[in-house]
């Protein structure tokens, strides 16, 4: 379309054609021409949000479920401080974003004007590309740049400024067209290689989940690790990379996490990463695998070449998306006649491990009540958390299929459960939803109950109350036993004010109470919330603040 149009229409048409269909937003006077456009255009999905944390969390898990970066529209100043804590997770989890904030107008730049923030400047650090838009005639340019750039080689989110003035001109602009995704094959001599690898080694194991990871992925490297029997972890909270139910489903790392898992990472002669970066929660603040990694091999496979040897020595580094390098070692591990491994053992361990077992003399015994999860809701749920050791209930306990079906910030954001399953919920409308999340967690984005109503979604909020910031707390106990100070929290009726935003609520306070309430909770439409009401020294499912202090 080259007709004389405003730079709101322009970006908007522009959206739609790489093939936006939903954007996040909080209103801002600063891009009206913007919403204007999108009065008139159907193919586009507004979602009005609470708060710009909220909004960009909800495109960080919408970029994370569909591929696509997910869209976010804040004001400047305040709107873009708020949704900073979404551009940093949307980089952390190498998720596709682009966030879009309306700026002053150009003639008002550099006097410290209402609002006025330098965000490219602000956003630099925090993103794979911060840039503003000067002229209306290049935002077809600026839309596909930003495209190819949130999804190209590590996804991460991208940052783009609209000067209010500027959105306003009406001027003739070329529209792009939708980009080719880029093609990252893995080639044919790095898998010989792999092969020769494998064929020399005695206990390998894959790590595998990061940024590009998705159900086509989950599918091929699943049958590529089971056809020579080969133990398949995760990265931290990549827990869906396969299914679990995958026969070398070996578990996860990260916090907490088996330990025949952790003597299996220790013991293996060769670590094949697929997708994901060695961060430090997935190896232990660098220890469980050291950059050095003595005695071992590593084979990293990511899109990205600077992420070989930034941290870790590689000793095969092989440059392709994670797609394309499973259905290549798919087709081919068949005919390159490797041996088997112990990917069954593996997973006998995982199942053990993951098999809750009731805790005597605590009344609400979070263990049990995931195995009651288990057995009422369907294989494929997405279960959505923020930040907390109540994750940590989940993460053991729950059997997570292919992806979609674990939306956790890796970057440790308290507050993005509840956001994360209001996208969930809008993007798959036919499967359940339920987003888990500690008290001073769902204070931070809770406000977001009232978008879920206001779009019809469907969604279980299950509220682990503890009246504390359990994680810090936890800390503090270690660091500084029985010396309590600033953790502490008196919490409102998390029941009543559920069904102040026009849910179904009620409070679980045992164990043998929780399964009839989730039943009933299932029963109902709309939005409904489980209040959990737990003991804060039983922090974890393997450890009580008592043992801690007693260290």
């Amino acid at each position: 379309m080259t007709t004389n149009r405003t730079g709101g229409r322009i970006l908007v048409d522009n959206l739609v054609a790489q093939g936006c269909d939903r954007i996040f937003h909080v209103p801002g006077e600063s891009f009206l021409a913007v919403l204007d456009a999108l009065h008139d255009e159907p193919s586009i999905d507004l979602v009005t949000c609470r708060q710009e944390g909220g909004a960009a969390f909800m495109a960080c898990a919408d970029g994370a479920m569909t591929g696509r970066p997910g869209v976010c529209f804040v004001t400047r100043g305040p709107g873009a401080t708020n949704a900073s804590i979404g551009v940093h997770v949307a980089m952390q989890d190498s998720q596709p974003m682009l966030l879009f904030i309306g700026d002053v107008d150009r003639g008002m730049r550099d006097r410290e004007g209402f609002q006025e923030v330098d965000l490219p400047a602000m956003f630099a650090p925090l993103a794979k590309w911060a840039t503003r838009i000067e002229d209306a005639r290049r935002i077809p340019e600026y839309v596909a740049r930003a495209w190819n750039v949130a999804t190209s080689g590590r996804p991460g989110p991208v940052v783009i400024a609209l000067p209010e003035d500027m959105l306003l001109d009406v001027v003739e602009a070329v529209d792009r067209p939708a980009i080719a995704e880029p093609i990252q094959a893995a080639d044919a001599f790095d898998l010989d290689q792999l092969y020769d690898l494998l064929r020399d080694a005695e206990r390998p194991i894959a790590i595998v989940g990061g940024g590009g990871w998705d159900s086509d992925t989950a599918e091929d490297f699943a049958r590529f690790a089971e056809s020579i029997d080969l133990p398949v972890a995760c990265a931290f909270r990549r827990q869906d990379a396969i299914d679990n139910a995958s026969p070398v489903w070996a578990g996860n790392l990260g916090y907490g996490p088996n330990p025949k898992l952790v003597q299996r990472i220790k013991a293996a002669d060769l670590l094949l990463v697929v997708g994901t970066r060695l961060g430090e929660a997935t190896t232990d603040g660098y220890s469980l695998i050291t950059p050095e990694h003595p005695g071992q091999t590593l084979v990293h496979v990511h899109p990205d070449p600077s992420e070989f040897h930034r941290v870790y020595r590689v000793d095969l580094p092989i440059c392709a998306r994670p797609f394309e390098f499973a259905v290549a070692a798919s087709a081919t591990a068949e005919a390159a006649n490797l041996p088997r491994f112990d990917g069954a053992a593996a997973h006998a361990e995982w199942l053990e491990w993951s098999t809750p077992k009731p805790r005597m003399g605590v009344a609400l015994d979070l263990g049990p009540c995931v195995a009651a999860m288990r057995a009422q809701l369907p294989a494929d749920t997405i279960i959505c958390n923020g930040a907390g050791n109540f994750s940590g209930w989940w993460h053991r306990y729950w059997p997570y299929a292919a992806q979609p079906s674990q939306l956790a910030p890796t970057a440790g954001a308290m507050g993005y459960g509840v956001p994360a399953a209001v996208a969930a919920a809008l993007r798959f409308p036919d499967r359940r939803v339920v987003a888990v999340a500690g008290d001073g967690d769902f204070l931070m984005n809770g406000q977001e109950l009232a978008t879920a109503v206001q779009h019809d979604v469907d969604l279980l909020v299950i509220l682990v109350d503890n009246g504390a910031y359990g994680t810090i707390r936890m800390h503090q106990e270690r660091a500084f036993p029985e010396r309590i100070s600033g953790t502490s929290l008196r919490n409102p009726d998390f029941a009543a004010l559920a069904r102040a935003f026009g849910g179904w609520a009620t409070t679980v306070e045992t164990t043998e109470a929780f399964a009839p309430a989730l039943a009933l909770a299932l029963a109902q439409p709309g939005i409904k919330l489980l209040h959990c009401k737990t003991n804060v020294d039983v922090i974890s499912p393997a450890t009580t603040l008592a043992k801690l202090r007693n260290r």
